[in-house]
């Protein structure tokens, strides 16, 4: 019989809805962690009982459409008992070697949070390369010197309640941990279709409110020069600008980085990731079309709502029709 690992000072952070399939191996790798809040978000399979099961703490979040959404709210309110706050997915695992180093890291007295290198794994295998690997991620923090950003994304429909890619705006120094953080999700490629579906009318926003010239203010900041992800939010920044997109990520994936190398799952995952974008580039043309609406146009009919340049090209189009000669030409039946 292996003994029983020391419990780690450290809070564990878990967001979820209807995880059923990924959370006991989550939870199983969460084991010496001192204690765990799932903040779920009313699943309808077994999620809440089996972190219940496990000892985990479940609390429910209620998402009004506005900010904030889920993880900084549970930053915000849920009452740790420790300095250090660790956030993981529900198809993310912490291994023993990471929980090693993440015990002598929080000790550390002039760090604020440190970045986990994520393993991620798909159709069974390690996407060692596409530019899949490293991934980093700030996900170990001192809870009351960091938040996520907030890129104005909170309204947009169907993207669920979770922040999708944002990153943690840290008030200190960040470390960089080595051991990996594995991501094997559960579930087949029907979520992944599903997920990334959602995802893809988030990033339509960012991509808009970038070529719309949003600032920087109350985000990580796009920086050549600076961290890991302020350099990816600065080639985002030309990456929006690029055309064909879909293509060029399936290059840039399989070809430039190597995607090749991870065989069929790779090949397999370059067409999802260039699918992926094409849904991207759909959602905003349809954004600068509609002066920043999606999938809301039909809702706004009639209402005199509608942006006047919006309305306009409606009316051109013989799609939209003004309140007023709506009222004019109404009858009772």
């Amino acid at each position: 019989m292996k003994p029983m690992r020391p419990k780690v000072p450290v809070s564990v952070l878990i967001p979820a809805k209807n995880e059923e399939l990924n959370l006991p191996a989550c939870l199983a790798s969460l084991a010496c962690a001192d204690e765990v809040f799932v903040v779920d978000s009313q699943s309808g399979d077994r999620t809440t009982q089996i972190a219940q099961d496990a000892g985990a703490t479940v609390v429910q979040f209620h998402f009004d459409g506005r900010y904030p959404k889920k993880k900084n709210w549970a930053l915000d309110t849920l009452p740790f008992r420790n300095e250090w706050v660790l956030i993981v997915d529900c198809d993310e695992r912490i291994t023993p070697e990471l929980w090693d180093e993440i015990a002598i890291a929080i000790q550390h007295p002039s760090y604020a949070g440190y970045y986990l290198n994520r393993r991620v794994y798909f159709l069974g295998r390690w996407l060692r390369h596409g530019g899949k690997y490293p991934d980093w991620n700030l996900r170990l923090l001192r809870h009351e010197l960091g938040r996520y950003e907030h890129l104005g994304t909170e309204g947009v429909p169907n993207t669920g309640d979770n922040e999708v890619h944002e990153h943690v705006i840290l008030k200190g120094q960040a470390g960089y941990l080595k051991a990996d953080m594995l991501h094997i999700d559960s579930r087949d490629i029907y979520h992944w279709l599903e997920r990334h579906n959602r995802y893809s009318n988030w990033e339509a926003r960012v991509y808009y409110n970038l070529l719309k010239g949003m600032g920087d203010r109350g985000t990580i900041g796009a920086n050549l020069l600076g961290s890991v992800v302020q350099r990816k939010r600065f080639l985002k920044k030309i990456w929006v600008n690029l055309p064909c997109r879909p293509m060029l990520r399936f290059l840039v994936f399989y070809v430039l980085r190597l995607g090749f190398l991870d065989g069929r799952p790779g090949y397999i995952y370059a067409r999802l990731l260039s699918q992926y974008e094409y849904q991207i580039e759909v959602k905003l043309y349809e954004l600068l079309k509609m002066d920043g609406h999606i999938n809301q146009v039909e809702q706004h009919y009639g209402s005199g709502d509608l942006p006047a340049r919006t309305a306009a090209k409606l009316m051109r189009d013989g799609r939209y029709k003004s309140p007023s000669s709506t009222a004019e030409g109404a009858s009772i039946h």
